[in-house]
């Protein structure tokens, strides 16, 4: 399992970035710590679960802090198979899907769910077994087609770089699905709803060639802080 970090932080800081909240969103506190212990920073990854429980322990229905715990378990699990530990790996794995399922239970029209654990089952699933892999990009395509109807009111008002990830992110999992023509008609929307965004280029590409370029894994057009 391999997660490219920057792709993650642009995606889910760009998917929601008109959300406003009274009280500090649980994402600005947890994201950057996530990302560095994602990248091999074992200690911030450390600070960033250990935030998650306190809070959960706090308030164990916090569904934001229960999504991004299972994305650390999936980091957790990657480092484990990376080691040589398949059965810590696999179990890992299926506790961190299990927690990411149970916050879409807990609050099933929150960009501040759907994003993370959109984001990080397409991450996640690169590389995996392709009947392994199915169930859950299209698990993480429903996730975000409800982020875009839930964004729909404010969609106007969002950057192209906020629409442009979130339609890539569409059309990229369509693609790896197969499903060329749902693939091409989020590629069709990026270009007309985002025409600035970093993302323009890719997707021109694929409606030339069919292919998506692969990500480097270490840039990322606008990148959000």
């Amino acid at each position: 399992m391999r997660f490219i970090t920057i792709w993650l932080i642009t995606t889910m800081a760009a998917a929601f970035p008109a959300q406003r909240a009274t009280t500090e969103r649980f994402d600005y506190l947890v994201r950057a710590d996530f990302f560095a212990g994602a990248a091999g920073d074992e200690a911030r990854l450390a600070k960033a679960i250990d935030l998650c429980e306190r809070t959960l322990a706090e308030n164990p229905s916090h569904a934001e802090a229960m999504v991004w715990h299972g994305a650390a378990m999936l980091v957790r699990s990657g480092q484990a198979f990376r080691a040589g530990d398949g059965a810590n790996g696999g179990r890992l794995f299926q506790q961190g899907l299990d927690e990411m399922n149970k916050a879409l239970e807990v609050k099933p029209d929150s960009p501040g769910v759907l994003i993370p654990r959109g984001a990080v089952l397409f991450e996640a699933t690169r590389g995996m077994p392709a009947d392994l892999a199915r169930p859950l990009i299209q698990s993480a395509i429903a996730n975000y087609e409800h982020a875009l109807e839930l964004q729909q009111p404010i969609w106007s008002s969002l950057g192209d770089h906020a629409r442009g990830e979130l339609l890539f992110g569409l059309a990229e999992g369509f693609a790896r699905l197969g499903d060329q023509a749902k693939a091409r008609g989020y590629f069709d929307r990026l270009v007309a709803d985002a025409p600035t965004s970093g993302q323009v280029p890719k997707a021109k590409e694929w409606i030339a060639t069919g292919a998506v370029p692969k990500t480097n894994g270490t840039s990322c057009t606008g990148c959000h802080k």
